[in-house]
């Protein structure tokens, strides 16, 4: 019960934090100082390796949010009747809704740079830099660069204010940015392309929209590299903590999701740049000092 306690715990960090750009990594890395999972309990056993890929799978939780939140606008089939009409005709190509499907050729774009270098060198870079040192410098940096573009931004009027004015060519330069959030633990995905797609002209809104969907693929895909490495030999225990961690980060991203959309139509991004500035001196310090 103890470690399933902890499971949701993990859920409720995971759900509020990826969504926010303020890295979930780094908050996971400090949650695992302070309450990790044991390896043995009256419950079961927990494999040392379980740890790495439950961080990384519980993710899914949070995919499945916004697949239910943004389903009108990210399913690409026109199944009814009324949506076949609007794509025009009772042809086959009535079935899809071509906008979508444009819009997901884009996102595929903006994944190349991301999935090249983590497939080839995901274990490099987890070695090198999935260190709370590392994470806390990049939890600063990003957020002293949050300040500083909103400060630049401020005033300018954006290029693209609607999903469907992203190029291809703004799309890679989203992917580009998004590399170093897979590079550097601790930058956060979503911080890293809303930084990226502030400085390249793209509104607020429509940048966070972008990162959601984005992250549908990247997500999805890192977590099954994971769990293809980890193996499927679950022990019950580890099956019941992965289940129960990735329900709760599926709820909670549900409202954090909602909360952010509101947030931003009102405020711009620089208290999460100070929170990540001061998040990354207490891990700096609690692991200098304490750990």
């Amino acid at each position: 019960m103890t470690e399933i306690i902890k499971a949701i715990v993990y859920g409720i960090v995971e759900g509020i934090t990826e969504w926010l750009p303020i890295s979930s990594t780094g908050h996971l890395i400090l949650l695992e100082s302070i309450m990790p999972f044991q390896t043995v309990t009256d419950g079961g056993t927990v494999s040392e390796e379980f740890f790495g890929m439950f961080d990384v799978v519980i993710q899914l939780g949070a995919i499945l949010a916004v697949v239910v939140l943004f389903w009108s606008r990210i399913w690409p089939f026109a199944l009814t009747r009324r949506e076949r009409e609007q794509e025009g005709g009772t042809g086959v190509m009535s079935w899809f809704k071509r906008d979508i499907w444009i819009l997901w050729f884009k996102i595929l774009v903006s994944c190349v740079p991301a999935a090249v270098i983590g497939i080839l060198f995901d274990d490099v870079f987890d070695a090198l830099f999935y260190n709370p040192t590392s994470v806390a410098i990049a939890l600063i940096v990003f957020g002293v660069a949050f300040i500083v573009v909103e400060n630049w931004n401020k005033g300018r009027r954006p290029r693209v204010r609607k999903l469907s004015q992203i190029s291809y060519q703004t799309a890679f330069l989203i992917g580009a940015f998004q590399l170093i959030a897979a590079v550097f633990p601790g930058t956060s995905r979503s911080g890293a392309t809303i930084v990226g797609a502030l400085l390249i002209g793209v509104s607020r809104t429509v940048a966070a929209e972008y990162t959601f969907f984005l992250a549908i693929p990247v997500m999805f895909g890192a977590s099954l590299l994971k769990v293809v490495k980890f193996g499927f030999a679950f022990t019950p225990l580890e099956l019941t903590l992965l289940i129960t961690g990735t329900l709760v980060s599926f709820i909670v991203s549900l409202f954090v999701l909602r909360f952010l959309m509101g947030y931003i139509k009102k405020h711009d991004f620089k208290v999460f740049g100070w929170y990540r500035i001061v998040l990354g001196a207490v891990v700096l310090l609690y692991f200098t000092f304490v750990s």
